[in-house]
């Protein structure tokens, strides 16, 4: 089948979204399916253009069909062109005898796209929506006004996008979002792209990790109070007898408003400050590649979101969760996600405001049992393959 995936932006290596869309185009390239997969970026012109990659069932690129199909130029005008030009994607659908449309949510819907989705539907061409985080009104307190803006012109018209589609692609329990039957998945893993994780000696020290392009709904704020509290009673590791060194390994990019105070939550700084972590708590910043892993290779345990609560989301099946289960290492996370709530080497905290118990993490660390490559073994069936495949065969065969 030939299936366009349609995204709104380009891509990046430091970047999970990034990384996950290439694995769900190789996952449905594992399938047998050919794959256009269709973004906003710059070209070598520096102009703004709409590009096309064409993978074959291999996940292969046809480097002789890298196309660009309209290019909107320079400046905040380029910007908005692509969102209401969408006539040349119809028309490259039309005359590649495209079947079907899988689109990642932007929160973008507008009275052009919607158009376009229509006429998709007319064309029978079958069309589906991904949305990453739902609910996701939320996510947008504390944005600028502009992108407040976009939320509301999406609010007004995002229903009627829901009208267009077949189906909406969800990663919770939701059985209709909009107004839309959806397709419930898991978030998929790429067991060839993550190095197993090696066991380290904790005997002295234990070393946290977490990865995220962090917003407030992450929680970190939580696990470095945590820490805070953890060193307050006694902060000279030697006055402690037995109880260890513990650091957190923050990677991604952070941003300003998680450094300081605001509505949302404490700020990183000031907590730093408060406990005086400065040595405690390490941001990275971005990395990839070999700098990540060396990252995770000094590093026991895994931190994911201790704080969707303040988002409005009690239940959902995130990516990086998926990631640090293919990896081999334990993990904590406050949701509710059916894919781990079970599993022995996962520590669940409470979806509130208090620190995160650091004592409780490493007495877990301590007595966990499972190895790395027993714990990888529990999501081999959350692969991208499968999960996208579930996508296609429920979209284009059901009703």
């Amino acid at each position: 089948m030939k299936i366009l995936f349609l995204v709104y932006h380009g891509f990046s290596e430091v970047s999970g979204i990034s990384k996950k869309i290439h694995y769900q185009v190789k996952g449905l390239c594992q399938n047998g399916h050919e794959v256009y997969l269709c973004y906003y970026d710059q070209g070598q012109n520096g102009h703004w253009q709409r590009q096309i990659k064409v993978y074959d069932s291999q996940w292969s690129i046809d480097n002789e069909q890298c196309t660009t199909i309209e290019d909107f130029g320079t400046g905040k005008m380029a910007g908005l062109r692509q969102r209401i030009s969408y006539g040349e994607v119809y028309n490259y659908c039309i005359s590649q005898g495209i079947q079907m449309v899988y689109a990642r949510c932007f929160q973008n819907a507008n009275p052009w796209l919607n158009q376009f989705f229509g006429r998709l539907k007319k064309a029978s061409i079958k069309a589906v929506m991904e949305i990453p985080t739902y609910p996701y009104d939320q996510e947008f307190e504390g944005f600028s006004r502009t992108e407040r803006l976009q939320l509301r012109i999406d609010q007004m018209f995002r229903k009627g996008l829901a009208r267009q589609l077949e189906a909406i692609v969800t990663f919770t329990s939701e059985q209709h979002i909009f107004g839309q039957r959806t397709i419930r998945i898991s978030n998929g893993v790429d067991l060839e792209s993550m190095p197993l994780h090696q066991k380290v000696d904790t005997s002295k020290d234990l070393h946290l990790i977490g990865v995220a392009e962090v917003h407030y709904w992450h929680g970190y704020d939580r696990l470095i109070a945590g820490l805070g509290e953890y060193y307050k009673t006694s902060p000279n590791p030697s006055q402690r007898g037995e109880r260890k060194d513990v650091f957190f390994h923050i990677v991604g990019g952070v941003w300003k408003s998680e450094m300081h105070d605001d509505e949302h939550a404490p700020g990183f700084a000031e907590l730093i400050e408060k406990y005086c972590l400065q040595d405690k708590v390490v941001f990275h910043g971005q990395l990839f590649g070999e700098a990540l892993n060396a990252v995770f290779a000094q590093s026991a345990f895994a931190v994911g979101s201790l704080a969707r609560h303040r988002s409005g989301i009690s239940d959902i099946k995130t990516l990086k969760n998926r990631e640090y289960a293919s990896r081999g290492l334990p993990f904590i996370y406050s949701e509710n996600d059916s894919d781990f709530d079970q599993q022995p080497y996962v520590m669940k905290v409470p979806a509130n405001e208090s620190p995160v118990d650091i004592a409780r993490i490493v007495a877990f660390e301590e007595q966990l049992t499972m190895t790395p490559i027993e714990i990888r073994q529990t999501v081999e069936h959350l692969s991208w393959k499968e999960q996208m495949q579930r996508v296609v065969e429920q979209a284009y065969h059901q009703k």
